[in-house]
Protein backbone atom coordinates (compact mmCIF):
# COMPACT_ATOMS: atom_id res chain seq x y z
CA UNK A 1 0.00 0.00 0.00
CA UNK A 2 1.44 3.37 -0.59
CA UNK A 3 0.69 5.88 1.99
CA UNK A 4 0.80 9.67 1.27
CA UNK A 5 1.75 12.37 1.65
CA UNK A 6 5.59 11.42 -0.06
CA UNK A 7 8.17 14.42 0.07
CA UNK A 8 9.42 14.43 -3.46
CA UNK A 9 13.03 16.79 -4.15
CA UNK A 10 13.02 18.32 -7.67
CA UNK A 11 16.84 18.90 -8.76
CA UNK A 12 15.74 21.58 -11.09
CA UNK A 13 12.68 23.95 -10.87
CA UNK A 14 12.05 25.64 -14.06
CA UNK A 15 8.88 25.26 -16.44
CA UNK A 16 9.06 21.43 -16.52
CA UNK A 17 9.38 21.31 -12.79
CA UNK A 18 6.92 23.85 -12.06
CA UNK A 19 4.68 21.42 -13.88
CA UNK A 20 5.65 18.44 -12.21
CA UNK A 21 5.44 20.24 -8.14
CA UNK A 22 1.74 21.23 -9.38
CA UNK A 23 0.62 17.56 -10.05
CA UNK A 24 2.60 16.26 -7.51
CA UNK A 25 0.87 18.81 -4.91
CA UNK A 26 -2.32 17.69 -6.05
CA UNK A 27 -2.25 14.02 -4.93
CA UNK A 28 -1.28 15.13 -1.57
CA UNK A 29 2.89 15.38 -2.27
CA UNK A 30 5.30 17.80 -0.24
CA UNK A 31 7.81 19.15 -3.07
CA UNK A 32 10.92 20.56 -2.63
CA UNK A 33 12.82 23.10 -5.08
CA UNK A 34 16.03 23.21 -6.07
CA UNK A 35 18.04 25.32 -8.28
CA UNK A 36 20.81 27.39 -8.88
CA UNK A 37 19.18 31.06 -8.47
CA UNK A 38 16.14 31.93 -6.34
CA UNK A 39 12.61 32.05 -7.48
CA UNK A 40 13.03 29.46 -10.11
CA UNK A 41 9.50 28.78 -11.93
CA UNK A 42 9.39 25.50 -9.62
CA UNK A 43 10.43 27.35 -6.20
CA UNK A 44 7.04 30.09 -6.83
CA UNK A 45 4.66 27.18 -5.55
CA UNK A 46 6.81 24.37 -4.25
CA UNK A 47 6.65 23.95 -0.48
CA UNK A 48 10.33 24.34 -0.26
CA UNK A 49 13.12 25.40 -1.63
CA UNK A 50 16.46 25.40 -1.54
CA UNK A 51 19.37 27.25 -3.67
CA UNK A 52 23.11 26.09 -4.28
CA UNK A 53 25.00 24.64 -6.84
CA UNK A 54 24.21 21.10 -7.93
CA UNK A 55 26.80 20.28 -9.88
CA UNK A 56 29.19 20.82 -6.24
CA UNK A 57 28.76 17.44 -4.96
CA UNK A 58 29.38 18.18 -1.58
CA UNK A 59 26.27 20.34 -1.76
CA UNK A 60 24.14 18.26 -3.77
CA UNK A 61 24.92 15.66 -0.65
CA UNK A 62 24.25 17.77 1.83
CA UNK A 63 20.65 19.14 0.81
CA UNK A 64 19.17 15.82 -0.20
CA UNK A 65 20.74 14.42 3.38
CA UNK A 66 18.98 17.14 5.35
CA UNK A 67 15.83 16.80 3.80
CA UNK A 68 15.77 13.03 3.48
CA UNK A 69 13.12 12.96 0.80
CA UNK A 70 11.24 10.07 -0.64
CA UNK A 71 12.08 10.15 -4.19
CA UNK A 72 14.55 12.62 -5.96
CA UNK A 73 13.61 13.63 -9.19
CA UNK A 74 16.43 15.59 -11.68
CA UNK A 75 14.66 18.04 -13.62
CA UNK A 76 17.98 19.18 -15.40
CA UNK A 77 21.33 17.46 -17.07
CA UNK A 78 23.69 19.98 -15.08
CA UNK A 79 24.43 17.58 -11.54
CA UNK A 80 26.88 15.65 -9.62
CA UNK A 81 26.01 12.68 -10.67
CA UNK A 82 28.78 10.50 -8.98
CA UNK A 83 27.04 12.54 -5.36
CA UNK A 84 23.59 10.84 -6.57
CA UNK A 85 25.44 7.23 -7.34
CA UNK A 86 26.83 7.78 -3.67
CA UNK A 87 23.23 8.81 -2.50
CA UNK A 88 21.88 5.92 -4.18
CA UNK A 89 23.69 3.63 -2.47
CA UNK A 90 22.84 4.69 0.66
CA UNK A 91 19.37 3.93 0.49
CA UNK A 92 18.08 7.14 -1.45
CA UNK A 93 15.54 6.88 -3.93
CA UNK A 94 16.62 8.31 -7.36
CA UNK A 95 14.86 8.35 -10.13
CA UNK A 96 14.64 6.96 -13.32
CA UNK A 97 18.04 6.14 -11.44
CA UNK A 98 21.26 7.25 -10.80
CA UNK A 99 23.49 5.21 -13.54
CA UNK A 100 20.26 6.10 -15.89
CA UNK A 101 20.65 9.80 -15.28
CA UNK A 102 24.48 9.71 -15.56
CA UNK A 103 24.30 8.10 -19.29
CA UNK A 104 21.61 10.23 -20.46
CA UNK A 105 23.25 13.86 -19.02
CA UNK A 106 26.32 12.61 -21.22
CA UNK A 107 25.20 12.50 -24.90
CA UNK A 108 28.56 10.24 -25.29
CA UNK A 109 27.32 7.74 -23.70
CA UNK A 110 23.94 7.42 -24.61
CA UNK A 111 25.02 7.28 -28.33
CA UNK A 112 27.19 4.56 -27.37
CA UNK A 113 24.15 2.71 -25.54
CA UNK A 114 22.01 3.15 -28.36
CA UNK A 115 24.21 2.24 -31.30
CA UNK A 116 27.26 -0.08 -29.65
CA UNK A 117 25.38 -2.30 -27.03
CA UNK A 118 21.84 -2.05 -28.67
CA UNK A 119 23.00 -1.84 -32.53
CA UNK A 120 19.93 0.49 -32.98
CA UNK A 121 19.77 3.10 -35.96
CA UNK A 122 21.63 6.49 -35.41
CA UNK A 123 23.05 9.39 -37.55
CA UNK A 124 26.30 8.26 -38.61
CA UNK A 125 28.61 10.15 -35.72
CA UNK A 126 32.51 10.74 -34.77
CA UNK A 127 33.74 12.44 -31.28
CA UNK A 128 36.53 15.41 -31.29
CA UNK A 129 38.38 16.82 -28.73
CA UNK A 130 40.07 19.47 -30.25
CA UNK A 131 40.11 21.64 -33.32
CA UNK A 132 42.11 19.55 -35.34
CA UNK A 133 39.81 16.11 -34.38
CA UNK A 134 36.62 18.18 -35.32
CA UNK A 135 38.07 19.02 -38.65
CA UNK A 136 38.95 15.45 -39.74
CA UNK A 137 36.11 14.12 -38.10
CA UNK A 138 33.65 16.12 -40.13
CA UNK A 139 35.53 15.57 -43.06
CA UNK A 140 35.17 11.38 -42.37
CA UNK A 141 31.30 12.07 -42.19
CA UNK A 142 30.96 14.94 -45.24
CA UNK A 143 29.66 17.95 -45.24
CA UNK A 144 27.28 19.25 -43.48
CA UNK A 145 27.28 18.38 -40.65
CA UNK A 146 25.77 19.08 -36.59
CA UNK A 147 28.66 19.89 -33.95
CA UNK A 148 27.21 19.45 -30.11
CA UNK A 149 28.84 19.59 -26.98
CA UNK A 150 29.10 15.92 -25.52
CA UNK A 151 27.90 17.34 -22.05
CA UNK A 152 24.96 20.34 -22.42
CA UNK A 153 21.61 20.79 -22.45
CA UNK A 154 18.05 22.76 -24.65
CA UNK A 155 20.47 22.59 -27.80
CA UNK A 156 23.20 24.89 -25.98
CA UNK A 157 26.27 24.87 -27.94
CA UNK A 158 24.47 23.58 -31.31
CA UNK A 159 25.74 24.48 -34.22
CA UNK A 160 25.25 23.35 -38.29
CA UNK A 161 28.34 23.37 -40.83
CA UNK A 162 28.33 23.60 -43.96
CA UNK A 163 31.90 24.19 -44.96
CA UNK A 164 35.43 23.70 -43.31
CA UNK A 165 35.95 26.91 -42.87
CA UNK A 166 33.20 27.67 -40.54
CA UNK A 167 34.67 24.93 -38.09
CA UNK A 168 36.65 27.33 -35.88
CA UNK A 169 33.56 29.11 -34.89
CA UNK A 170 31.39 25.87 -34.37
CA UNK A 171 34.36 25.05 -31.60
CA UNK A 172 34.00 28.40 -29.61
CA UNK A 173 29.85 28.18 -29.74
CA UNK A 174 30.12 24.35 -28.67
CA UNK A 175 33.11 25.45 -25.74
CA UNK A 176 30.74 28.18 -24.98
CA UNK A 177 27.62 26.01 -24.05
CA UNK A 178 29.06 22.96 -23.12
CA UNK A 179 28.22 21.74 -19.07
CA UNK A 180 31.58 21.62 -16.90
CA UNK A 181 35.00 21.40 -17.75
CA UNK A 182 34.48 18.38 -20.83
CA UNK A 183 36.04 19.85 -24.12
CA UNK A 184 34.16 17.03 -25.92
CA UNK A 185 32.42 17.54 -29.22
CA UNK A 186 30.18 14.76 -31.11
CA UNK A 187 30.42 15.37 -35.15
CA UNK A 188 27.06 14.04 -36.66
CA UNK A 189 25.79 13.61 -39.75
CA UNK A 190 22.98 15.82 -40.82
CA UNK A 191 19.86 14.17 -41.67
CA UNK A 192 17.40 14.89 -43.98
CA UNK A 193 14.18 13.47 -42.54
CA UNK A 194 10.80 13.40 -43.22
CA UNK A 195 9.49 14.14 -39.53
CA UNK A 196 11.03 14.31 -35.94
CA UNK A 197 9.18 13.16 -33.31
CA UNK A 198 8.94 12.08 -29.41
CA UNK A 199 7.85 9.08 -28.10
CA UNK A 200 6.62 9.36 -24.39
CA UNK A 201 7.76 6.04 -23.13
CA UNK A 202 6.71 5.53 -19.52
CA UNK A 203 8.31 2.11 -17.49
CA UNK A 204 6.09 1.05 -14.59
CA UNK A 205 7.88 -0.78 -11.62
CA UNK A 206 5.94 -4.16 -13.00
CA UNK A 207 7.36 -4.15 -15.92
CA UNK A 208 4.97 -2.75 -18.13
CA UNK A 209 5.82 -0.26 -20.32
CA UNK A 210 3.51 1.81 -22.11
CA UNK A 211 3.47 4.48 -24.58
CA UNK A 212 1.76 7.88 -25.28
CA UNK A 213 0.65 9.08 -28.98
CA UNK A 214 3.30 10.14 -31.12
CA UNK A 215 4.57 13.68 -30.86
CA UNK A 216 5.95 15.62 -33.54
CA UNK A 217 8.04 18.34 -33.07
CA UNK A 218 10.14 21.24 -34.60
CA UNK A 219 13.72 22.44 -33.42
CA UNK A 220 15.51 25.72 -34.37
CA UNK A 221 19.30 25.79 -32.89
CA UNK A 222 18.20 22.25 -30.89
CA UNK A 223 16.08 23.67 -28.71
CA UNK A 224 11.99 23.36 -29.17
CA UNK A 225 9.74 25.56 -30.99
CA UNK A 226 6.41 23.84 -31.44
CA UNK A 227 5.20 20.37 -30.75
CA UNK A 228 1.75 18.57 -31.95
CA UNK A 229 -0.07 15.15 -31.07
CA UNK A 230 -0.69 12.88 -32.86
CA UNK A 231 2.05 12.81 -35.50
CA UNK A 232 1.10 11.27 -38.45
CA UNK A 233 3.33 7.83 -38.27
CA UNK A 234 2.27 4.74 -40.36
CA UNK A 235 2.10 1.56 -37.97
CA UNK A 236 5.59 0.50 -39.47
CA UNK A 237 7.12 3.54 -38.11
CA UNK A 238 5.67 3.57 -35.04
CA UNK A 239 6.60 0.09 -34.03
CA UNK A 240 9.77 0.75 -34.92
CA UNK A 241 9.43 3.32 -32.73
CA UNK A 242 8.36 1.67 -29.89
CA UNK A 243 10.72 -1.20 -30.23
CA UNK A 244 13.41 0.97 -29.82
CA UNK A 245 12.45 3.17 -27.20
CA UNK A 246 11.75 -0.23 -25.33
CA UNK A 247 14.68 -1.39 -25.89
CA UNK A 248 16.74 1.67 -24.69
CA UNK A 249 14.54 2.47 -21.62
CA UNK A 250 15.23 -1.07 -20.46
CA UNK A 251 18.92 -0.55 -20.31
CA UNK A 252 18.96 2.33 -18.50
CA UNK A 253 16.26 0.40 -16.09
CA UNK A 254 14.21 2.11 -13.25
CA UNK A 255 10.59 3.68 -13.45
CA UNK A 256 8.94 7.10 -15.14
CA UNK A 257 8.33 8.88 -18.36
CA UNK A 258 10.95 8.45 -21.04
CA UNK A 259 10.80 11.19 -23.87
CA UNK A 260 12.90 9.41 -26.46
CA UNK A 261 13.18 10.87 -30.01
CA UNK A 262 13.02 9.97 -33.01
CA UNK A 263 13.87 11.55 -36.55
CA UNK A 264 11.64 9.16 -39.37
CA UNK A 265 13.53 8.96 -42.81
CA UNK A 266 11.64 7.01 -45.48
CA UNK A 267 11.68 3.30 -44.12
CA UNK A 268 13.31 4.22 -41.32
CA UNK A 269 13.54 5.21 -38.34
CA UNK A 270 16.34 6.55 -36.40
CA UNK A 271 17.37 7.23 -32.54
CA UNK A 272 18.26 10.21 -32.24
CA UNK A 273 17.98 11.57 -28.01
CA UNK A 274 16.96 10.93 -25.18
CA UNK A 275 15.65 12.54 -22.08
CA UNK A 276 15.04 10.43 -18.42
CA UNK A 277 11.88 12.83 -17.74
CA UNK A 278 9.20 14.82 -19.03
CA UNK A 279 10.38 16.43 -22.13
CA UNK A 280 9.19 19.85 -23.23
CA UNK A 281 7.70 18.85 -26.15
CA UNK A 282 5.32 17.01 -24.38
CA UNK A 283 4.08 20.19 -22.50
CA UNK A 284 1.11 19.54 -25.43
CA UNK A 285 -0.14 16.98 -22.73
CA UNK A 286 -1.27 19.07 -20.85
CA UNK A 287 -3.96 19.46 -23.44
CA UNK A 288 -4.14 17.05 -25.35
CA UNK A 289 -4.22 13.91 -22.87
CA UNK A 290 -6.40 12.70 -19.80
CA UNK A 291 -3.31 12.07 -18.04
CA UNK A 292 -0.66 15.01 -18.60
CA UNK A 293 3.40 13.65 -18.97
CA UNK A 294 3.75 14.59 -15.62
CA UNK A 295 1.38 12.85 -13.91
CA UNK A 296 2.13 10.08 -15.93
CA UNK A 297 5.82 10.27 -14.62
CA UNK A 298 4.51 10.74 -11.10
CA UNK A 299 2.24 7.58 -11.47
CA UNK A 300 4.86 5.81 -12.45
CA UNK A 301 7.15 6.59 -10.10
CA UNK A 302 4.97 6.50 -7.14
CA UNK A 303 3.74 3.42 -8.89
CA UNK A 304 0.06 4.54 -8.82
CA UNK A 305 -2.15 3.16 -11.58
CA UNK A 306 -2.40 4.09 -14.91
CA UNK A 307 -5.38 3.80 -17.14
CA UNK A 308 -6.20 4.30 -20.62
CA UNK A 309 -4.76 7.43 -22.01
CA UNK A 310 -7.26 9.49 -23.18
CA UNK A 311 -6.13 11.94 -25.96
CA UNK A 312 -8.26 14.89 -27.83
CA UNK A 313 -8.48 14.62 -31.82
CA UNK A 314 -5.30 17.23 -32.03
CA UNK A 315 -3.20 19.11 -30.37
CA UNK A 316 -0.52 21.24 -30.63
CA UNK A 317 2.17 23.85 -28.88
CA UNK A 318 4.01 26.65 -30.09
CA UNK A 319 6.73 28.46 -27.40
CA UNK A 320 6.60 31.79 -26.52
CA UNK A 321 10.18 33.53 -26.72
CA UNK A 322 11.64 37.02 -25.74
CA UNK A 323 13.01 38.88 -28.48
CA UNK A 324 15.52 40.50 -26.38
CA UNK A 325 17.78 41.09 -22.83
CA UNK A 326 14.88 42.20 -19.85
CA UNK A 327 15.43 42.45 -16.43
CA UNK A 328 12.33 42.51 -15.71
CA UNK A 329 9.37 41.02 -17.44
CA UNK A 330 5.79 41.53 -18.36
CA UNK A 331 4.13 40.71 -20.61
CA UNK A 332 1.84 42.30 -23.41
CA UNK A 333 -1.32 40.80 -25.69
CA UNK A 334 -2.76 38.00 -22.79
CA UNK A 335 -6.04 39.16 -23.98
CA UNK A 336 -5.49 38.96 -27.79
CA UNK A 337 -4.18 35.70 -27.48
CA UNK A 338 -6.84 34.39 -24.85
CA UNK A 339 -9.68 34.92 -26.90
CA UNK A 340 -9.01 32.20 -29.13
CA UNK A 341 -11.46 28.53 -28.65
CA UNK A 342 -10.00 26.10 -27.19
CA UNK A 343 -6.30 27.74 -26.67
CA UNK A 344 -4.90 28.24 -23.51
CA UNK A 345 -1.59 30.08 -22.41
CA UNK A 346 1.04 29.31 -20.29
CA UNK A 347 3.06 31.74 -18.71
CA UNK A 348 6.60 30.21 -16.51
CA UNK A 349 7.03 32.81 -14.35
CA UNK A 350 10.37 33.57 -15.47
CA UNK A 351 11.59 37.23 -13.87
CA UNK A 352 14.37 37.83 -16.51
CA UNK A 353 14.90 37.12 -20.09
CA UNK A 354 17.33 36.68 -22.45
CA UNK A 355 16.82 36.74 -26.35
CA UNK A 356 15.90 33.77 -27.27
CA UNK A 357 14.68 32.42 -24.31
CA UNK A 358 11.50 29.86 -23.43
CA UNK A 359 9.04 32.14 -21.32
CA UNK A 360 5.98 30.42 -22.21
CA UNK A 361 3.58 28.23 -24.36
CA UNK A 362 0.44 28.45 -26.42
CA UNK A 363 -1.33 25.42 -26.49
CA UNK A 364 -4.74 25.09 -28.19
CA UNK A 365 -7.06 21.96 -30.09
CA UNK A 366 -9.09 21.24 -32.74
CA UNK A 367 -10.53 18.93 -35.04
CA UNK A 368 -7.01 18.49 -36.86
CA UNK A 369 -3.58 19.23 -36.14
CA UNK A 370 -2.92 22.11 -38.99
CA UNK A 371 -5.78 24.16 -37.31
CA UNK A 372 -4.43 23.26 -33.89
CA UNK A 373 -0.99 24.92 -34.72
CA UNK A 374 -2.42 27.72 -36.69
CA UNK A 375 -4.09 28.07 -33.70
CA UNK A 376 -1.37 27.72 -31.43
CA UNK A 377 0.81 30.01 -33.40
CA UNK A 378 -1.86 33.03 -33.48
CA UNK A 379 -1.95 32.81 -29.92
CA UNK A 380 1.85 32.71 -29.23
CA UNK A 381 2.57 35.63 -31.40
CA UNK A 382 0.14 37.90 -29.54
CA UNK A 383 2.30 38.01 -26.33
CA UNK A 384 4.95 40.02 -25.99
CA UNK A 385 7.59 40.16 -23.40
CA UNK A 386 8.54 43.37 -22.42
CA UNK A 387 10.43 45.58 -19.73
CA UNK A 388 7.97 46.19 -17.01
CA UNK A 389 7.55 49.88 -16.00
CA UNK A 390 8.11 51.46 -12.21
CA UNK A 391 5.28 52.19 -10.55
Amino acid sequence: MTIFPKKIMLLGSGELGKEMAIAAQRIGCTVIACDRYPDAPAMQIADLDEVFDMKDPISLKQIIRKHAPDLVIPEIEALAVDALIELEQEGITIIPNARATAITMNRDKIRNLASKDLKLKTANFEYASNKQELANAARKIGYPVIIKPAMSSSGKGQSFVKIENDLDHAWEIAMKGSRGKSNLVIVEQFVEFDLEITLLTIRQKNGTTIFCPPIGHEQSDGDYQCSWQPAKLDNHHLKQAQAMAKAVTDKLGGVGLFGVEFFICGNDVIFSELSPRPHDTGLVTLISQSISEFELHLRAVLELPIPEIITTKAAASRVILSKKNISNVAYKGLKEALSKSNTKILLFGKSNAKQGRRMGVALSIDENVEIARLKADEAANCIEVIEKQSD
